[in-house]
């Protein structure tokens, strides 16, 4: 006598199927990475602490001499700054940005000198804004974290 066994699986191929429909096209995951980390980069300027939780560097005594705090001579050639670090008039963060296409996302800044406070000077601490490390361009822990629950939320249905 034969024993024949039945398996049902089409809960499985379900699930694959789904699986491959969905990694088919990226486009939506790789948007949904970029929002998070500009999220998280713009928290930053909040925090004013780097990738791996360890609070930015003081403005020199000379860099704050020269902000243009409200009532400064400084503030009256452009206008008061916005008082804060890496905040002089706003243009770092306002030009914070993501791009996307099916198979990757960009995050970063229009203004060229976001690297100098990324990577830091001879002259100038960094102040970690993307990376843990730019120098590996490793994530710290926490955006590592929050992108694999991206992938993992938008894979798993």
């Amino acid at each position: 006598m034969a024993l024949t066994i039945k398996i049902d699986d089409r809960p499985i191929l379900d699930f694959l199927e789904q699986l491959l429909e969905r990694s088919s096209d990226l486009s939506p995951l790789m948007d949904q990475i970029g929002l998070e980390m500009e999220a998280r980069v713009s928290a930053r300027f909040e925090t004013r602490r780097d990738p791996n939780g360890n609070e930015w560097a003081k403005w020199e005594p000379t860099t704050e001499a020269s902000y243009p705090f409200a009532g400064t001579p400084a503030a009256s050639k452009l206008g008061a700054g916005r008082g804060k670090l890496l905040e002089r008039y706003g243009d770092l963060l306002d030009g914070l940005s993501h791009s996307f296409d099916a198979t990757s996302t960009t995050i970063g800044f229009d203004a060229p000198y976001a690297a100098y406070h990324e990577f830091g000077t001879k002259h100038m601490p960094r102040r970690g804004l993307l990376t843990a490390d730019p120098n590996s361009g490793t994530l710290g822990a926490e955006d590592r974290e929050a992108i694999l629950d991206i992938v993992a939320n938008y894979l798993l249905p």
